[in-house]
């Protein structure tokens, strides 16, 4: 798995996406795994498809389901997919998950979405995504 910082992983998206739209294949898949309530509440990137790792109320992964939820979507395991979650640590075994269902092109967002606690146990403040001033949206 590719490891990407929040900077490196938006200029590969945009990269990826005027790569296939000039040669006419598939765009990358960018796959937001956390919850879909943190996902929708918290905020998230632009054009992100929500496959979670693992749903409320059980709170356990299901490497098989996520797989198989990751591939109807993407329709190929070789396109390119590119995952994100809170920390970046999720994104860690999903991804780890993908790769032994056979896809290919894994890349991650180091750092995640809201990134690393600091000193007072708070996040968006040293790294990540939002912290980064890359788009986002929130519910």
């Amino acid at each position: 798995m590719t490891n990407l910082s929040p900077q490196d992983a938006w200029a590969w998206l945009q990269e990826q996406r005027e790569r296939s739209a000039a040669s006419g294949g598939p765009a990358p898949l960018f796959v937001d795994v956390r919850m879909e309530i943190e996902s929708l509440y918290v905020g998230r990137p632009p054009e992100v498809e929500n496959i979670p790792w693992y749903e409320y109320p059980d709170l356990t992964p299901d490497p098989a389901r996520f797989a198989a939820a990751v591939e109807r979507e993407a329709g190929d395991k070789q396109r390119p997919i590119l995952l994100i979650c809170r920390s970046g640590k999720r994104t860690q075994e999903a991804g780890a998950a993908l790769e032994a269902a056979g896809f290919t092109q894994v890349a991650h967002v180091v750092h995640g979405f809201e990134g690393d606690l600091n000193d007072d146990f708070k996040r968006s403040s040293l790294n990540g995504w939002r912290h980064a001033g890359l788009p986002w949206e929130q519910m």
